[in-house]
């Protein structure tokens, strides 16, 4: 039976930091009497939780209460901008946060041992890129191949007379083509709003939300996306929302969690994003310039496939 750790601390000293949203959440499920043993492991969790945070001002919120590995969080966002699916590629560029997932034994549990090592099926980029296309493997061309929603999203941002829609929504969540992806879809739908015809702001709904391994790289990752698009389509980075569903610690975090909730968060870092690119899926690494990003030293939790 997993047992309250600690006791919830909501009047932190620097009150006013958008981090602290994220620490008190986890104050939140600490504080919690409600033990789940899911999929993977023993959890605390609770059901629903918002956060909202200021993309003004060049502004990333990349938390700062442990160092974070964004470097690792965007070249994962490109990738999934490509509609990539094939492991191998992050893997040449020292991203490992999919081997397990793509491993033998992971793909052969799924059911999926038509599936080579490293082909992670149709998932997040496949859907944002090619939704719904009939998938054969990682290595086939989808060019022109079920509905690209992303494009679609951008066509609409770059039109005055389209960016005020209230359509603009890419999901990864395919109920047809869940059984045939290595693991279905975490952050499964975004929406995009543009205020004042320029100031763009991006809401993420997330089922599923790993608290200690999962949710600062979810924070970074889709801001990097809407400052991206805001580049791209000569707009203003404005806000990010986060709504979260099922909000869960896994037993063995437990301890490293109540460690990073001592630390007092620092100022967020500053982004610019240098080049101005034709397409969306040609911006790389490079032309992203995180700066001033004071952290507390990086804090080791096993991810959970």
């Amino acid at each position: 039976m997993l047992k309250r750790c600690c006791e919830t601390n909501k009047y932190r000293h620097n009150k006013y930091n958008e981090e602290n949203q994220y620490l008190n959440l986890l104050d939140d499920i600490l504080a919690t009497c409600n033990n789940q043993e899911g999929r993977n492991g023993k959890t605390l969790s609770i059901f629903g939780s918002t956060m909202h945070f200021t993309l003004e001002h060049n502004k990333i919120p990349i938390m700062t209460t442990k160092k974070v590995a964004w470097k690792t969080c965007l070249r994962e966002l490109l990738w999934f901008i490509k509609g990539d699916t094939n492991n191998k590629h992050l893997k040449e560029k020292n991203v490992h946060i999919w081997d397990e997932n793509g491993s033998r034994q992971f793909l052969d549990g799924r059911g999926l041992s038509k599936f080579m090592e490293d082909d992670l099926g149709p998932i997040y980029g496949f859907q944002w890129r090619h939704y719904n296309a009939k998938y054969i493997d990682c290595n086939s061309d989808y060019s022109n191949k079920g509905i690209d929603q992303l494009k679609e999203v951008i066509e609409c941002l770059k039109d005055p007379e389209k960016r005020n829609s209230r359509r603009m929504i890419i999901t990864a969540w395919n109920p047809c083509q869940l059984d045939i992806m290595a693991l279905p879809p975490c952050h499964i739908f975004m929406q995009f709003n543009v205020t004042n015809n320029n100031k763009l702001s991006c809401a993420m709904y997330q089922r599923s939300n790993d608290e200690a391994c999962g949710t600062c790289f979810n924070i970074a990752s889709y801001c990097f996306l809407t400052h991206l698009l805001a580049k791209h389509c000569d707009l203003e980075p404005y806000e990010f929302l986060y709504y979260k569903g099922n909000c869960h610690i896994y037993e063995e975090h437990i301890d490293n969690i109540k460690m990073q909730l001592q630390r007092e968060p620092f100022e967020f870092p500053t982004l610019e994003i240098i080049n101005k690119r034709e397409h969306i899926e040609d911006y790389v690494e490079t032309d992203f310039v995180v700066t001033n990003y004071k952290h507390h030293e990086a804090i080791k939790y096993i991810m959970k496939p």
